[in-house]
């Protein structure tokens, strides 16, 4: 079977599937070569407007697969220092789907997606300490800005599960609805980016909010005058302003034409 599973709507909507069910859809290298391979090509293809993940079966991902747990477990292992920069900067909108078990690592590639739909039964979890790791993949850095110092300090220290709601509350996601309707409700979600959104405006603001996270507010004020000079004049501004006045969808280019 295919690791990952990939198709794409009229909209331009791409939803990307973790499919390693009867793994449950642990982490692994082919899973990750896939995923990752994936969302390469659907940043570099213009008919793509936005993209969903989600996983098989009825977890996302609950971590590591536990065969590689078991080749890390012994002397002399290493983890590969792979970049992240794949998922973290993906310029499209990336919406996840979560719809069951989402831990470990999989919680790191839930937290890198832009916005996060969640199943009213999904369960969450950093479990790092609970199987003698460190906090992995820079979330401790990703973490601490969705949730705060102190709730960061709480779930990772204790690696202890998270209901739904709880997520909800403290900032893991940003909907919660029955399971059987998460991956529709986070496709409408894309497609409505898809329809009515400026790729290039999308991908600089997914990126001004990366850098502001790391910035002044002068500095995040700097930039945007920076960035909204390209703008201004161009077919994007124009496009949006008549779409508006002639109360009709926009025809925006995509990333790669614009």
């Amino acid at each position: 079977m295919e690791p990952v599973l990939a198709e794409t709507d009229d909209a331009g909507v791409r939803t990307l599937t973790f499919n390693r069910p009867d793994r449950r859809n642990g982490w692994g290298e082919d899973l990750e070569e896939a995923y990752y391979g994936h969302l390469t090509a659907a940043a570099g293809d213009p008919q793509v407007r936005a993209v969903v993940v989600t996983g098989a079966g009825t977890t996302f991902c609950p971590g590591a697969d536990m065969g590689r747990l078991d080749g890390l477990a012994v002397d002399g292992a290493s983890l590969p220092h792979k970049a992240v920069d794949v998922p973290r900067e993906f310029p499209k909108p990336l919406v996840a789907a979560i719809n069951g078990a989402c831990a470990g690592v999989g919680l790191v590639q839930a937290l890198f997606c832009h916005v996060r739909f969640a199943a009213d039964t999904a369960r969450f979890a950093t479990s790092f300490a609970r199987r003698g790791l460190i906090a992995e993949y820079g979330i401790a850095w990703t973490l601490t800005r969705l949730v705060g110092t102190e709730n960061a300090h709480d779930l990772l220290l204790s690696g202890r599960t998270v209901g739904a709601a709880e997520a909800l509350r403290l900032g893991l996601v940003s909907r919660v609805v029955p399971r059987e309707e998460v991956l529709g409700a986070a496709q409408d979600y894309a497609r409505d980016l898809a329809l009515h959104t400026a790729p290039r405006a999308v991908a600089v603001i997914a990126a001004q909010l990366r850098a502001a996270a790391d910035s002044t507010y002068g500095e995040a004020l700097d930039r945007s005058y920076l960035e909204v000079d390209r703008f201004i004049g161009g077919p994007d501004l124009r496009e949006g302003i008549a779409s508006f006045r002639e109360k009709r969808a926009p025809r925006f280019l995509p990333l790669e034409d614009s």
